[in-house]
């Protein structure tokens, strides 16, 4: 059970190009010169910014309390998790992306911003307060409003007594009320962990069929999803409007796949296109490699490729690369916020925030029918626009120390979002050979038994029948995702071993020091 708490703040301050604006009681004094702030309370303290042509750069709101040095803090991270997140010692330097917990031992305090800001947002805690920083540069460069009423977010604040993981998922359900979910479990295969991008018509079909054999007799079909290598340029960065020598007729692929029994999906990367018809005006101006969603005719090419993707036939499309495309860093790369350098959008009166939820609200818009799978976006930017979210950096089918390290993890500490904000996906199980099966199974089941979709890369001839029928098992359980799992030990460990798993308690073993590979090192 979550008590909300008072967000009366004790200080605020505006940071522009060339000034900075103290507001020392920022719910009576809001106005310094032609930039007017505005914080209010109903439904959490919600938060808005006027001004005419200052560019504004942050908003930093600050409450006093007294913390304990002692608790432990878990964090979220900016889009995908690499192995990095979990509960941690305070550390006032560190910047803690759209939420965070804090526990003291007996009490769990939540603060963040709800789903869909129009600012990115991150936390500091120190003993003596909390600060949230809310960026509003547009790229790197101040946003100039011209008068605009910008609301930028709404503050919500709890505390939980008890059990930590419940206060999560229940902190996670208020930051998102209105969530897009599947109308159906999904599950199935993806290609890319065991070909890697080197695929064809031929070998995607006999992936369908390994697929729909598998899951015989389940009602709820698997889905197949073509990951990369099909495009025109065969080099993952399209154009998007047809297939290559190896796939040469995708419309007519989407049926064959279909007919097998599966339900057909595929993978594009957006915001990196070499089409010829693109002028140079929707490039980026941080790289011109990539397209500018602040575009107005970016965005309407983009829905151009996924309403191409529905009349071909495919129901599902997992869409990759853009936070990569639009900042040019990873997650682990971004440290305290995501933009960096110098160069902004083309369109300066909106914040980077309020771009790429045009950019998601386009792609929800122009998938009509069509599940959305979003891998290397922002999930508090995209809950309740995107069906599931890839919320972890890759797995492996060729490194198990890596699967362990990416999926394991971000699993752990991200499922209070599953079914809060989307269907997470923790990533595939990448079965080639390299590694025991023994260990696949232990993540298969884990994946199973956690209620979220299940993805299997599944290299042909790999496993024998025995391993086959521990993973009709595992599909037979992923179709219908009514299992539940708790981490026990995630305040102990950034890989949680012990888990409870629909109230039976299961110890995994991750680590088998014969599956190092010095290669994960570079």
């Amino acid at each position: 059970m979550l008590n909300m708490i008072d967000l009366n703040p004790d200080h605020a301050v505006v940071f522009t190009e060339t000034e900075k604006l103290e507001f020392p009681h920022p719910l009576e004094k809001n106005r310094h010169g032609e930039v007017e702030l505005q914080l209010r309370e109903g439904g959490g303290l919600q938060v808005r910014i006027t001004a005419m042509e200052s560019p504004i750069r942050f908003v930093a709101i600050r409450w006093r309390r007294e913390i304990a040095e002692s608790s432990r803090v878990l964090l979220d991270a900016w889009e995908r998790t690499y192995g990095d997140v979990g509960w941690k010692s305070m550390d006032p330097a560190k910047l803690l992306p759209w939420y965070f917990l804090l526990h003291d031992g007996e009490t769990t305090w939540c603060y963040g911003v709800k789903v869909r800001p129009a600012a990115f947002a991150a936390w500091s805690v120190d003993p003596q307060g909390i600060t949230l920083w809310l960026d509003l540069r547009c790229g790197t460069q101040g946003v100039v409003l011209r008068g605009r009423l910008l609301e930028i977010a709404t503050i919500l604040g709890a505390e939980g007594f008890g059990n930590a993981w419940e206060t999560a998922q229940e902190f996670c359900r208020q930051m998102c009320t209105d969530p897009l979910l599947p109308p159906a479990p999904v599950y199935g295969g993806n290609n890319w962990y065991y070909a890697y991008g080197k695929s064809s018509t031929g070998e995607i079909l006999e992936d369908c069929k390994l697929i729909a054999e598998l899951s015989r007799g389940i009602p709820n079909r698997p889905f197949m999803v073509i990951d990369g290598g099909w495009d025109a340029s065969g080099g993952n960065f399209g154009p998007w409007d047809g297939g290559n020598e190896r796939f040469p007729n995708m419309p007519t692929m989407a049926a064959k796949m279909r007919e097998t029994g599966v339900r057909p999906g595929i993978w594009f990367r957006p915001l990196r296109n070499h089409a010829d018809a693109i002028p140079e005006s929707w490039r980026s101006m941080r790289d011109p490699e990539y397209l500018d969603p602040s575009v107005s005719g970016v965005l309407e090419w983009v829905a151009r490729d996924v309403r191409r993707f529905v009349e071909w036939g495919f129901e599902l499309i997992k869409h990759d690369f853009s936070t990569y495309d639009i900042f040019g860093r990873w997650g682990f790369e971004m440290e305290a916020f995501p933009g960096q350098g110098q160069w902004a959008f083309r369109d300066r009166s909106r914040t980077s925030a309020e771009i790429i939820l045009s950019f998601y609200h386009k792609i929800r818009e122009a998938a009509g029918e069509m599940l959305i799978l979003g891998c290397n976006t922002i999930g508090h930017l995209g809950a309740g626009l995107m069906h599931l979210s890839r919320i972890g950096d890759d797995t492996s089918g060729r490194n198990w120390e890596r699967t362990r390290k990416m999926g394991v993890n971000t699993l752990a500490f991200r499922l209070p979002q599953h079914r809060a904000f989307f269907d997470i996906d923790a990533d595939c199980l990448g079965v080639t050979g390299a590694f025991p099966w023994e260990l696949n199974c232990q993540w298969a089941r884990l994946l199973a038994g956690s209620g979220t979709p299940l993805f299997v890369s599944l290299k042909p001839g790999v496993l024998d029948e025995g391993g086959k029928q521990e993973l009709r098992k595992f599909f037979q359980q992923a179709a219908q995702q009514k299992s539940r799992a708790i981490p026990l030990d995630w305040f102990q460990t950034v890989c949680p071993e012990s888990w409870e798993l629909d109230g039976e308690v299961v110890h995994f073993n991750w680590y088998t020091p014969e599956c190092y590979d010095a290669d994960f090192l570079r």
